[in-house]
């Protein structure tokens, strides 16, 4: 930030007033008439005039018309609009000639009270469709409007990326009880003060009054200005903040992007609550012949008996598809045959009623699944291949049934990792596996041939998985060979022949990562991610401690380093608790003396890194915040320079510049294209 493409003013209200009061000037100066046969307008509309005007006090009419130099259209209205604080019946927006009109229904405003109307990019022209970024309109049916701001940051826990169009709720301290064991504030009140983060996860809180707020933060998934237990991600911050007692911040235009951004007061990261996620058998469904999909409404469901008609109970294979075991699987390990069309059978576990109380619930089970091609239609089918044989007077056979065993994502060829081994998965699990029959030969330099030792070790974790074991050189090549029917799977079937090359990584032609881990206590554990500049999951390990931690094999090219501190041990990343005012457990990027997450790796390379946990998960200060979103920003206009350095503008980059060369939108904070007098 602070960088090309950003104009950056401090807090100091002269600057910012001409800043404004500047954009707001030559957005009613610049001329969007566009000549026939000329550029393509690539302007957004301006707004000319509104009855009754924005920033009126005491105001009490039924409407609002706001007027546009062009015609206009209303794009996302469910997505986009919103209004703080809500009123007690929702405006209704129309389109009228030039502008758009909102009418305000009977009993829908309190009194002595701010109110603004966000329309976020919902105001597009009518011919291009180029959107009016942060459009405002404030009212107050008291004397004065309400005129402190505070800003903020919204990030995804789980990931540190920003969550922008996230809803941040204000309530006034005073008004709601103060959270003690329990906490239901967004259940029970309404906010008062609403605003929204842009897509960068940035939010600029306006029209806010100088008393203590409880604030949190909600990503609305769904897009119905509603708090979603176990949809949305949701996050708070502890205490109270009043904008009036807190420190100046920055405050700037980002031409790039093209709406206002600020450095951030408050820190958001948000999380998924499932502990709001009622337990209940939302799906049960068969797919498959042999399979049997049950979909819960919360993790880990508490199954006391389960019973399907024509299948024992110790022949019903399970395997969980999901972290929480929330969806599983049922193989039938029978025969085809035997199978219904419809199974019947019984479920009975615990579940939630209406009290929320988990209880246990009998639920009956009526699995239907029909063929692709019925008896009758198999028969039919071969009455005519045999007419259409005879008629052309050759003799019919019947052809080949295919084998319906199959491997997922299995190569001919293929390059083992000496550490994760050789994985094998299947379409369905096994039942016969005879390891006996396996051939697996290596090859060496002079032409010698050795055959191999081959251990084949079951996934504890995916019963469909497999990892073949053997001693594995670089130096040789390696042939795997399985003849047909050494393998069979749940249906009955076997496989046919199955034959891969193999070579072996050699550790030359990757870099090794040497971590040298020092705990914030004595007895922590932790999870280390390797992740790509992408943020693709590469590698993780487990259950790591302090000392020494080694990770060989690691490709070359962009990577970032997650840790998670894993306090309870379970080898898993926890999301938080809203109502017991839990946050996640953390998870940072390691950062080099530059403060740098990302770093090259370099094949044959050996790379130190010490990994003190007291430095990576000490508390999070605002300067230290604004310094990474710093970085990252420039990060961004460092890469987006070198591709277009590469790669030349790209078509909308002189559109871009012919809106950010007429100064328009830049006094979008302050309500209709200009700046009210009351935000600095």
């Amino acid at each position: 930030m602070g960088t090309q493409g950003n104009m950056r003013h401090r807090r100091g209200a002269a600057a910012l007033v001409l800043l404004f009061f500047a954009g707001a000037f030559l957005s009613r100066c610049a001329s969007i008439g566009t000549p026939t046969g000329g550029p393509k307008d690539t302007l957004p509309p301006v707004v000319v005039t509104a009855a009754p005007e924005d920033g009126t006090t005491g105001f009490n009419s039924k409407s609002v018309y706001i007027e546009f130099d062009e015609y206009v259209q209303l794009k996302d209205q469910q997505k986009e609009i919103f209004v703080s604080p809500a009123m007690r019946k929702k405006p209704v927006f129309s389109l009228r000639g030039r502008g758009i009109y909102i009418q305000i229904k009977d009993d829908s405003l309190l009194p002595e009270t701010t109110y603004a109307i966000e329309f976020g990019s919902a105001v597009v022209d009518n011919n291009e469709g180029n959107p009016l970024h942060g459009l405002r309109y404030v009212f107050s049916t008291g004397g004065t409007i309400d005129s402190l701001v505070c800003s903020g940051y919204t990030e995804d826990s789980y990931t540190a990326d920003s969550l922008g169009k996230t809803f941040i709720w204000f309530y006034e301290a005073d008004s709601v009880e103060t959270p003690d064991a329990y906490d239901s504030t967004i259940f029970k009140y309404k906010p008062s003060k609403i605003a929204r983060s842009q897509n960068n996860g940035i939010f600029i809180a306006q029209n806010l009054d100088p008393v203590p707020y409880r604030v949190y933060a909600v990503f609305d998934a769904n897009d119905n200005q509603t708090y979603e237990p176990s949809v949305d991600k949701v996050g708070f911050v502890d205490g109270v903040y009043n904008p009036a007692e807190m420190p100046d911040f920055s405050i700037w235009y980002d031409s790039v992007r093209r709406y206002p951004s600020a450095d951030p007061q408050l820190y958001f990261r948000l999380f998924t609550d499932v502990s709001f996620r009622r337990q209940a058998l939302q799906e049960s469904s068969r797919p498959e012949q042999h399979k049997v999909l049950l979909c819960f409404g919360a993790p880990n469901p508490d199954i006391l008996s389960l019973r399907l008609d024509s299948v024992p109970r110790e022949h019903i294979i399970v395997e969980p598809l999901s972290k929480g075991r929330d969806t599983l699987a049922l193989w039938l390990d029978v025969a085809s045959e035997s199978l219904p069309d419809t199974l019947r059978g019984e479920i009975v576990f615990m579940a939630h009623d209406t009290l929320n109380v988990l209880r246990e619930k009998r639920e009956e089970l009526k699995l239907a699944w029909r063929r692709v091609e019925s008896r009758e239609q198999e028969r039919e089918r071969e009455r005519n291949e045999r007419a259409k044989a005879k008629a052309a007077g050759k003799e019919w056979r019947e052809p080949p049934t295919p084998s319906t065993f199959a491997m997922i994502g299995f190569e001919k060829t293929a390059e083992v990792n000496p550490e994760r081994d050789l994985p094998l998965e299947f379409a369905t699990p096994l039942t016969r596996f005879d390891s006996t029959a396996v051939e697996l030969l290596s090859f060496g330099e002079e032409g010698d041939t050795l055959r191999e030792r081959a251990v084949f070790i079951p996934d504890t974790a995916n019963v469909r998985r497999w990892r073949l074991r053997s001693r594995w050189l670089p130096e040789r090549q390696y042939r795997l060979r399985i003849p047909p029917d050494a393998l069979a799977d749940i249906t009955g079937e076997g496989n046919d022949s199955i034959t891969a090359s193999l070579t072996v990584s050699k550790i030359e032609d990757y870099a090794t990562l040497r971590l040298n881990v020092v705990p914030r206590r004595e007895g922590d554990v932790y999870i280390l991610q390797l992740v790509n500049a992408d943020g693709v999951l590469l590698r993780e390990d487990r259950n790591v401690g302090a000392g020494e931690h080694t990770m060989y094999y690691v490709p070359a090219g962009d990577m970032r380093l997650r840790i998670i501190e894993d306090l309870n041990g379970n080898g898993e990343w926890d999301s938080g608790n809203l109502v017991e005012r839990r946050q996640s457990e953390r998870a940072e990027f390691y950062k080099n003396d530059e403060q740098e997450e990302l770093f090259t790796t370099k094949t044959g390379w050996e790379f130190d890194l010490t990994l003190d946990m007291n430095d990576i998960f000490a508390p999070v200060t605002m300067d230290e915040l604004i310094r990474r979103l710093d970085r990252r920003e420039q990060t961004r206009l460092r890469k987006e320079a070198e591709r277009r350095a590469k790669e030349g503008p790209r078509k909308d980059d002189s559109q871009q510049q012919q809106q950010q060369g007429s100064g328009l939108n830049m006094g979008g904070l302050g309500g209709l294209g200009g700046i009210t007098g009351n935000m600095f």
